[in-house]
């Protein structure tokens, strides 16, 4: 064994001590530290070392270069991109995840498989999903969105007599799928897929809204009478958390012959809270749907669900024909119902942080979330140098400046409130604005109060 390597190994409860106090420091200093450091020039990059010296010179080197460069996006004014933190449990969970080091993949070595299969069970529970639905892990919402309508695309198939996990893509014909307000994931997925992303046929919304029309969607799917298609229904949209009816569109069902997917990534934990559960009401009769765990669960990047109706033709797309990876079966190995034959244990933060805190902990995340998204939009409201563009239906803030919203001038804003409150750029009715995304499990009313005095300053002084 390397001399370095051998050494470490001697050292590792000592080494793991200065890990853990490394990482608990940079936790203690969320709330102080800028959100997003000002841009500074990186030093050359240096040589691949010939010889290590070893994990203690490494953690100094990590703290010295990069971790000052690094964003607080585990704090609570990192509103940016939706993205959670990681509960304490879930954090013990995912230092666990790489102890363990599992590739859970295979019931030849079936814990890991057996710990994600009760994990999903927790999830479909917290979503008030049917036995009927099945789960698996994947790294995000675009897999979860790729993954589901990879499954929608063997339907298309088998509607049609042909299978396109055997002979192609291109066997299929022409394939619409209709949405209203899509996340931009779909036509990546669709491109990913081989449908093409000018598959993707856009529906009109409700006025003002960005939730479809049901009644244009009738209308469209009416287009093309005798051919099946895929409906992606929203439950949640990325500008204004907008809830496509879910319930109205599987109604539809009864005339046309469809695939229900939808994207619930963050929107779905709208469930746990009883003010808002209505908006999930239909959810189940999805035939796959997306959630996003490393957004409103808080459990560390990279870590989704996807859930679905039909098993049995997720393991026609994903089958994987090895003698060493395990059966395919009535209950097919995880290994034959998503893109990846590796599968780190991400269940493992996710079953910490149920177990953990449970239903009713994370309830009360997603409850005090909501407040403050509405806190934020009543402040901004009241700010003579903001408009607010939506209402804020769940946890989303969607604004922009009231005078000259250009694109430069909130780019400028945005870059000003930096260091005390992260946002992100979108475009909401062909006007530029910014997003203010709440889903960490820190963030509070005071953290509120500071975005809102930042944002002001920085209007305030763009003029």
């Amino acid at each position: 064994m390397d001399r370095t390597l051998a050494a470490d190994l001697s050292r590792l409860p000592e080494l793991l001590d200065a890990t853990r106090d490394a990482a608990a420091a940079t936790l203690a200093a969320l709330d102080a530290r800028p959100v997003v450091p000002g841009a500074a020039a990186l030093p050359p990059t240096p040589p691949l070392p010939e010889q290590g010296s070893g994990t203690e010179a490494a953690l100094a080197a990590f703290a010295e270069r990069w971790a000052p460069r690094l964003s607080a996006s585990a704090g609570p004014r990192y509103l940016g991109f939706v993205t959670g933190g990681a509960t304490p449990a879930a954090l013990a969970g995912d230092w666990l995840t790489a102890a363990h080091d599992q590739n859970s993949n295979s019931a030849l070595d079936g814990g890991g498989q057996a710990l994600e299969r009760e994990t999903v069970t927790w999830l479909r529970d917290l979503f008030h999903l049917s036995a009927a639905h099945t789960g698996t892990f994947v790294s995000g919402a675009t897999m979860s969105n790729t993954t589901g309508l990879a499954i929608a695309r063997e339907w298309l198939g088998e509607r049609l007599g042909v299978s396109p996990a055997e002979d192609g893509a291109a066997a299929l014909g022409p394939v619409r799928v209709l949405s209203g307000a899509p996340h931009s994931s779909i036509a990546k997925a669709l491109s990913v897929l081989g449908l093409g992303r000018s598959a993707l046929v856009p529906v009109p919304t409700l006025p003002g809204r960005e939730a479809v029309d049901p009644a244009a969607l009738d209308r469209a799917l009416a287009d093309a009478p005798g051919r099946p298609a895929v409906v992606v229904a929203n439950a949640g949209t990325v500008n204004t958390v907008d809830f496509d009816d879910l319930r109205a569109i599987a109604a539809l069902r009864e005339r046309h012959d469809f695939w229900l997917h939808t994207d619930a990534a963050f929107g779905a934990f709208a469930a746990l809270s009883p003010a808002h559960a209505h908006l999930t009401t239909g959810l189940d009769a999805s035939d796959s749907i997306c959630v996003d765990l490393h957004k409103w669960l808080n459990v560390p990047y990279d870590s989704a669900v996807q859930f679905t109706r039909r098993r049995d033709l997720q393991a026609r797309v994903f089958q994987n024909a090895a003698a060493y990876l395990g059966p395919l079966g009535e209950n097919p190995d995880l290994v034959h119902l998503t893109p990846e034959n590796s599968h780190r244990l991400r269940a493992l933060a996710a079953w910490f942080t149920l177990r953990a805190y449970g239903r009713e902990g994370h309830r009360e995340i997603v409850e005090r979330d909501i407040a403050c998204a509405r806190s934020l939009g009543e402040s901004l409201t009241q700010d003579p140098y903001f408009t607010v563009l939506a209402p804020v239906r769940l946890n989303v803030v969607c604004f922009t400046l009231t005078h000259t919203p250009t694109a430069t001038r909130l780019t400028a804003l945005r870059e000003a409130a930096g260091p005390e409150v992260f946002v992100t750029p979108t475009t909401y009715g062909g006007t530029p604005a910014l997003r203010a995304a709440f889903s960490n499990w820190r963030t509070t009313q005071a953290d509120v109060r500071r975005a809102a005095q930042a944002l002001h300053t920085a209007a305030k002084e763009l003029g």
